[in-house]
């Protein structure tokens, strides 16, 4: 049974608002009840509403398997590592999954080699060819990076390009930053009420049920660099302005060379893709780095909900704990921790242009109880009202239609939000 779509990303909604794309021809997508917040979005198509995961469960349920109230700390802060931090042996209510999705939910840590040795994995795709002399070597790599796009949406590069000892200093760095305490971090917190999207900051609300995510996260744009607000970033540690600007200039041009494969993948002109998103000067590379602290009950807990991207593509490096799972031929699928790897999403602005020939995976990330887990997620994206998204012309046919309508990227999320247009 497919899961529900729960399209949040713990983005903001200015900055990285997942959804499943409507598809004209997919009558299950255009039936989804939108239940928004100042953060994010829920997808749940009418038919799982009443088959699958339920509304949040009742206060009975709850309460069986909760701390009572007074046993929970007073928080001096929202923030999740307040929480876990306090000792706390039970999670309010508010972080707790319904009891149909808790089916599919563990301890990512207990049993993460019984569940990667099982069944399909993500794929690995060697870009070491990318740039051969060798046309037979180059052609295969676009090759297989078609094949996971197509099949799977998601992938792990290796030979990437990018310098394991910058990989390495950008982790350093957004470790030291989450490292400070709580007041320090607090200085940067963003405010979503006043649209201060970019910052320090928790999932405050969600959905209309009030489900919380375990996790923190700090969120800024990080290129083009005339676009960055330097403002937004932190201070402390002192390399983190130069090493996140230096990864950000070396995964925008490794952008560039996924996008022209992908093109030439599908038969299109080399720079087609790129071209349709915006380009070199309109592309919007937008970071997230996501904080999930250990949780006493991980088997209870999401620290990211199923969703998919909104983005063109989404770049991931992370501390080498797992968490990642994505939802693969009905089975939700642990990712293996491969080391020197960039985690490559398909979004749905690429799925779109591609008239759905590239999949956008729904996802979601897991807890545990030893590890601190932190992901840096880049997202890819076109500007919101310059590009209009739709499927390339050269890829629909009598016998293949277009499958989504025209929108910009901003038309996409307020329709996924309040069905305006």
């Amino acid at each position: 049974m497919a899961p529900t779509l729960q399209a949040s990303s713990i983005q903001p909604v200015e900055a990285q608002t997942n959804f499943t794309p409507n598809k004209v021809s997919n009558e299950s997508c255009n039936k989804v009840e939108i239940l928004a917040s100042s953060t994010d979005i829920q997808l749940i198509p009418q038919e799982e509403q009443k088959e699958n995961i339920k509304p949040l469960q009742d206060e009975k349920k709850c309460d069986e398997i909760q701390t009572p109230l007074d046993e929970v700390p007073n928080e001096s802060s929202n923030r999740v590592e307040s929480l876990s931090s306090s000792g706390i042996e039970f999670i309010p209510k508010e972080y707790i999954r319904p009891e149909e999705e808790r089916k599919s939910i563990s301890d990512v840590l207990g049993d993460y080699e019984k569940k990667c040795d099982m069944g399909p994995q993500i794929p690995v795709i060697d870009l070491k060819n990318m740039h051969s002399e060798d046309k037979i070597g180059r052609e295969k790599c676009i090759e297989e990076l078609k094949i996971a796009s197509v099949e799977w949406g998601v992938m792990h590069l290796v030979n990437h390009g990018i310098s394991l000892d910058l990989l390495n200093r950008v982790k350093d760095a957004g470790k030291a930053f989450f490292d400070l305490p709580i007041k320090e971090k607090e200085v940067y917190a963003n405010d979503q009420a006043s649209g201060k999207i970019s910052g320090y900051g928790s999932k405050l609300a969600n959905n209309a049920s009030g489900q919380l995510e375990w996790e923190d996260y700090f969120f800024h744009l990080v290129f083009p660099e005339d676009k960055r607000d330097m403002s937004d970033w932190p201070k402390t540690p002192s390399d983190y302005i130069e090493v996140t600007s230096e990864y950000a200039k070396q995964l925008r041009v490794l952008a560039t060379k996924i996008f022209s494969m992908l093109s030439l993948g599908l038969g299109l002109e080399e720079g087609r893709f790129e071209k349709e998103v915006g380009g070199l000067e309109e592309v919007l590379m937008q970071l997230k780095i996501n904080y999930y602290p250990k949780c006493p009950q991980p088997e209870l807990a999401l620290g990211v909900e199923a969703h998919t991207d909104i983005s063109a593509l989404t770049f991931i490096i992370h501390n080498m704990v797992p968490g990642l799972q994505v939802f693969y031929e009905e089975k939700w699928v642990t990712a293996k921790c491969v080391p020197d790897s960039i985690i490559l999403h398909i979004g749905d602005t690429l799925e779109i242009l591609s008239n759905g020939k590239y999949k956008s995976i729904l996802h979601r990330g897991l807890v545990n109880k030893e590890k601190v887990r932190i992901s840096w997620a880049v997202f890819c994206e076109p500007p919101k009202d310059k590009i209009v998204l739709q499927p390339l012309p050269e890829l629909v046919t009598d016998s293949e239609p277009a499958l989504f309508t025209p929108r910009t990227f901003a038309q996409h999320i307020q329709h996924k939000l309040f069905k305006k247009i």
